[in-house]
């Protein structure tokens, strides 16, 4: 298998440097060229035909956001984003980048290395199996209002790489009848609440990033922090979140499994379960739980994900009872909140 051809952009020469000499330790990474701005990037792409581009927020000439705006219909490539704590980050995904990681404030060697090792290279691979802006689907599922306040339901949501947008997708379409909701969406620490702002300024329902002992409420959304793991905790007729630290589970501290037993052993078949796109298996374990504690669940089909992983493993350990297209989520939410006594 050859390696993954690279394309770095990043104004700063320095960082541009360092970067490509540490990722080129890696035998399954080909740094192939950088450039220092967008336009120095779109003839490297022409010349080169990377597979997977890093590409820095903030630039001379053209921001990174500009530019993906403009590169994408004509030259689709599996982007990540390099930022230091910045909501634009979430313009990107928008705009088509696969993922974002964030930008370390110590740049000496030895913490650049690590950081590379531990988070872009994994991010970097992941992108690389990523076909670029391939899907828009089918037909949707038709919205039964029927004016219920579906007492005591929980809708419970996880997700990875690529759910930035795919969450959205979801919670945009929610009104504020829904039940109470929890995600847990694989996200560095402080992004998180710039996520759930962002949500929160876009969409019908509240939504803010969870607090230990916050309530769940009608119309509500919590989105966990990027470095607590959130648990559902039921008192007679009330759910709570429980959020502390902990070791990461699946790798992923918020851990999607953490949520997902919990919400079966809090809500049971008052649930309702989604799992969307993703890397790896966190949440299809703790799906099942959900399922067999009668809850209904929901799979984001294999053509409306950017990454088919998390998905895959819940449908094919018999976690997944409906699989359905990423733009009829939402939909399928309700039609089972409808149905549920």
């Amino acid at each position: 298998m050859r390696p993954i051809r690279v394309l770095v952009v990043d104004d700063s020469a320095l960082f541009r440097n360092m970067l490509s000499q540490i990722l080129e330790t890696d035998p399954m990474i080909h740094v192939v060229a950088t450039a220092a701005d967008p336009y120095q990037a779109r003839d490297m792409i022409i010349r080169y035909e990377p597979d997977v581009m890093t590409l820095d927020v903030e630039m001379p000439r053209m921001n990174g956001i500009e530019f993906l705006k403009r590169l994408m219909p004509q030259h689709p490539i599996p982007t990540v984003m390099i930022s230091s704590l910045n909501s634009a980050v979430f313009d990107a995904m928008a705009n088509g980048a696969v993922d974002f990681v964030d930008k370390p404030a110590n740049t000496s060697h030895e913490n650049l290395a690590s950081w590379i090792q531990n988070e872009l290279i994994t991010k970097i691979k992941i992108a690389s199996t990523v076909k670029v802006g391939k899907y828009k689907a089918a037909e949707e599922f038709k919205v039964n209002s029927t004016g219920r306040t579906y007492p005591n339901k929980v809708v419970a949501i996880g997700a990875s790489t690529g759910g930035t947008e795919a969450i959205f997708d979801v919670v945009k379409k929610f009104n504020v009848d829904i039940p109470g909701t929890v995600i847990v969406q694989h996200m560095p620490p402080g992004f998180t609440k710039m996520y759930a702002e962002r949500l929160n300024n876009q969409c019908r329902v509240a939504v803010k990033e969870a607090e230990n002992g916050d309530v769940l409420e009608r119309g509500k959304v919590l989105v966990a922090a990027g470095d607590k793991h959130m648990r559902l905790i039921r008192s007679g007729n009330i759910y709570r979140v429980e959020c502390k630290e902990g070791e990461r589970v699946n790798g992923h501290c918020p851990s999607v499994d953490v949520l997902f037993k919990s919400v079966a052993s809090a809500a049971a078949s008052n649930a309702v379960g989604v799992i969307l796109t993703g890397m790896g298996g966190d949440g299809a374990l703790g799906m099942l739980s959900m399922r067999k504690a009668g809850a209904h669940t929901i799979g984001q089909d294999e053509k409306s994900c950017v990454v088919y992983g998390m998905p895959k493993v819940a449908y094919d350990i018999g976690a997944v009872e409906f699989q359905v297209p990423l733009e009829n989520v939402a939909a399928k939410v309700y039609n089972i909140l409808n149905s549920m006594p």
